[in-house]
């Protein structure tokens, strides 16, 4: 059912660093339009004070047709009409030493003047050189990351719950097709993959071999599978969290390698239903998975003073305790005596 669409092309892993300009998209700062127009105009200051300084320094070598000695205002007007290409020709280098420092400095001085001024292609190719470079580095340096297919709905609270529990923007990396959406996740300051996540290089672009965590939320549930299945493949270790529209491909997913499951239709609909009779039950689940403020679920590590109590006589809330990977409810006898090893799900309050 699902082909291999890459047949034939060249993946994208094997792609030099420079040819992933567009398809992958590492965020820089952002600046000004008038700041980036100010820096220009100084270097071209610069360049013509320096080329000033140049031909006073030698104004011996120049013979002028107004006056018998070159001042300063004469060289700076030299300068500015030679890196100008306007050349009136009223002065000229004549002795030999002035003709070499104009071939060897006015000259290369002249050109940078012009793309200075004359920048617009060149910063375009400055731009793709840029990221070709932050491309190049990012790969070689990316690790336990979070990757993030799907940036719809879904896909974009789930980054932005991450955001709000302290994960960097660096660290979370975006993969969908739309151009549109990946602008507005690189616009947040997220690295972004444009392709098909079904796809194994688009996958392994992303670096899901070296990440953390997974968040597998497309619009489909047959997909959210056969990526589930290809970044399992990729990478044995990483938590992979899916969502799903139908209860029903639960089982799928969980076969295919996703360690969490959420049923998004049925979670609204619970939500909707529970609404009718008791909309501030809702109000506080919004309150839970909120976590910019109020009430939030956090994990924790049991410290050395709780081990072999009760994770219900502790100062804070505790509603479930972690142990070798499986969560046990409070008021389960198992954990009625902590361990070293257990960790502790709570309520955390959350200044805004």
């Amino acid at each position: 059912m699902f082909g291999d669409s890459s047949r034939g092309l060249a993946k994208l892993t094997d792609r030099p660093d420079f040819a992933l300009v567009g398809v992958l998209r590492v965020p820089t700062a952002q600046s000004s339009p008038w700041t980036a127009l100010a820096r220009r105009l100084l270097l071209a200051v610069l360049l013509l004070a320096v080329a000033t300084g140049v031909v006073y320094f030698g104004r011996n070598g120049y013979h002028d047709n107004a006056r018998e000695e070159m001042s300063l205002l004469d060289a700076a007007y030299y300068a500015t009409v030679s890196l100008s290409t306007t050349g009136y020709g009223d002065i000229t280098p004549v002795t030999s030493e002035a003709r070499l420092v104009n071939i060897l400095v006015v000259t290369p001085l002249r050109i940078l003047f012009l793309i200075v001024l004359v920048g617009t292609t060149l910063s375009v190719l400055t731009e793709r050189s840029r990221q070709a470079f932050k491309i190049q580095r990012w790969r070689h340096s990316v690790r336990n990351h979070t990757v993030v297919v799907g940036y719809g709905t879904k896909g974009r609270t789930a980054v932005d719950a991450m955001l709000g529990d302290g994960v960097q923007p660096s660290d979370i990396v975006v993969v969908d097709t739309d151009p549109q959406v990946l602008e507005t996740a690189a616009n947040a300051g997220l690295v972004t993959v444009q392709g098909s996540a079904t796809r194994s290089d688009v996958l392994r672009l992303a670096g899901v071999q070296r990440a953390s965590a997974i968040v597998i939320a497309p619009n489909r549930d047959d997909t959210a599978v056969l990526v589930t299945l290809t970044a399992r493949e990729i990478n044995p270790k990483a938590r992979i969290s899916a969502a799903v529209r139908e209860a029903e491909n639960t089982h799928l997913l969980r076969q295919s390698g996703a360690d969490s499951v959420v049923v998004s239709s049925e979670t609204a609909g619970r939500l909707l239903g529970i609404a009718t009779t008791t909309p501030s039950v809702v109000d506080m689940i919004e309150d839970l998975l909120t976590p910019e403020a109020g009430f939030a679920i956090a994990e924790r590590e049991v410290e050395q003073e709780e081990v072999g109590g009760s994770p219900r006589h502790l100062r804070d809330i505790v509603l479930g305790v972690v142990r070798g990977g499986t969560l046990i409810r409070v008021g389960e006898p198992e954990v009625d005596a902590l361990e070293s090893s257990d960790k502790l799900l709570y309520l955390r309050h959350v200044q805004p």
